[in-house]
């Protein structure tokens, strides 16, 4: 994998880490190490479900992030190297509202949804962070991104 590669791979498993952190969903590991299937992968631990909790749109902005922080490093969205995310995101919205254009106005706000919330200054600082240890070592716990995350938004 190139430089440029991974690091726009590192910046999209950091977007899922943050926003995953954000809005109380755990992290088990985050991971720029390629296998046949993927760049890099986040993967989370249990979800902690709330009664007055929206699971649908959490999920959707958890996987909508590795595309809007990767947008929001580089510039450009990589649709293509985000496909799983918008397929499964894409399958959430259709789900909700029953009808493929409706879907596509949903997706679409939560798309703007999950960058508003990159750019508070503290979770793209914690972005930031964990993208430069993921290029640094390649693999963080869930512990090592939540300690970052929260560095990041004590300092902010």
């Amino acid at each position: 994998m190139s430089e440029a590669s991974r690091e726009l791979t590192a910046y999209h498993e950091a977007g899922h880490a943050v926003i995953a952190l954000v809005l109380g969903r755990p992290i088990h590991r985050v991971t720029i190490l390629a296998d046949k299937d993927q760049l890099g992968s986040c993967a989370f631990g249990k979800p902690v479900f709330r009664p007055s909790e929206d699971w649908l749109e959490r999920e959707a902005l958890i996987a909508l992030a590795g595309l809007a922080a990767e947008a929001r490093f580089s510039g450009v969205y990589e649709l293509q190297g985000a496909a799983r995310d918008r397929r499964y995101v894409s399958t959430l919205a259709l789900q909700r509202t029953g009808d493929e254009r409706k879907a596509e106005r949903l997706e679409r706000r939560l798309l703007a949804k999950t960058e508003n919330l990159l750019a508070q200054e503290e979770n793209w600082s914690a972005v930031e962070r964990i993208a430069a240890e993921l290029l640094r070592v390649g693999t963080l716990s869930g512990r090592a991104a939540r300690h970052l995350f929260t560095e990041a938004c004590r300092q902010s």
